[in-house]
């Protein structure tokens, strides 16, 4: 197993709701010795968990922990050679297609960036392959996926495409590796707004000029009410925050 796949299966055990639930797994084996103190845990681990999955600590969580980018202008994008779409999973098994298609997340991307071309007439390059998590399945690499459905889809075609990355570091390798010959180093750079700051660091690395376009942004989804219970979109929040936290942490230069 690559440090990199036992990096994925670390933060899984982490991450909620696995690390909250373990802590409260925690708290109940100490209870065996040491009830005041382990009733203590598992009652901390059991909150974490139930806030965690609310939006509203969710949303709180994405403005304290990310810088998250405005919504591209048309005046930014002067300059700008080529469109960077980043890919954010698959669905392996669709069988009401018969085929792969991208997941929620790729298919917001994907459109968003098409749009944009459309606007500008700008090429559109297309970053994704099977990610760590999913190494050794049968998974159709994003890129593959992506470009057939951007042709059969939306009428389009994708310039350039790696369908080899596994993560956001190897996004920004292979596709300078793609658009450097062609000369090209000023790009609109298109993922989720959250997934953005980290991207931005690893673009920037291979020498690129970056301009954000960002997409998918964290919002209050429901009455307030309905904000403060638990969810399973709230949960996917509070996770997807924390975990770019995480990644900009271990990032960092020392």
């Amino acid at each position: 197993m690559q440090a990199a796949e036992f990096k994925s299966i670390l933060s899984t055990l982490v991450l909620p709701p696995a690390g909250p639930l373990l802590l409260a797994l925690l708290g109940l084996l100490l209870m065996l010795r040491w009830h005041r103190a382990g009733t203590a845990v598992a009652f901390t681990g059991v909150l974490v968990a139930l806030a965690l999955s609310t939006n509203a600590v969710a949303l709180i969580l994405v403005h304290a922990l990310l810088p998250l980018p405005d919504p591209v202008r048309q005046d930014q994008l002067k300059g700008v050679q080529a469109i960077v779409v980043l890919g954010g999973g698959v669905q392996a098994v669709a069988p009401e297609y018969g085929e792969a298609q991208p997941a929620g997340g790729t298919l917001a991307r994907l459109r968003y960036g098409l749009w944009l071309a459309k606007r500008t007439g700008l090429p559109v390059a297309f970053s994704g392959g099977v990610g760590w998590s999913a190494t050794g399945t049968p998974t159709t690499p994003e890129g593959t996926v992506a470009r057939r459905v951007a042709r059969q889809d939306f009428g389009r075609e994708l310039r350039w495409v790696d369908d080899r990355s596994r993560d956001t570091a190897e996004n920004a390798e292979r596709t300078a590796a793609l658009l450097r010959p062609e000369g090209i180093h000023r790009i609109a750079l298109v993922t989720d707004s959250w997934h953005m700051p980290r991207s931005v660091a690893h673009f920037r690395a291979q020498g690129f000029d970056v301009v954000m376009a960002p997409t998918g942004f964290p919002r209050w989804q429901e009455r307030p009410l309905m904000e403060w219970l638990p969810s399973v979109h709230g949960l996917g929040t509070s996770r997807m925050a924390l975990r770019e936290w995480l990644g900009m942490k271990l990032a960092a230069p020392r």
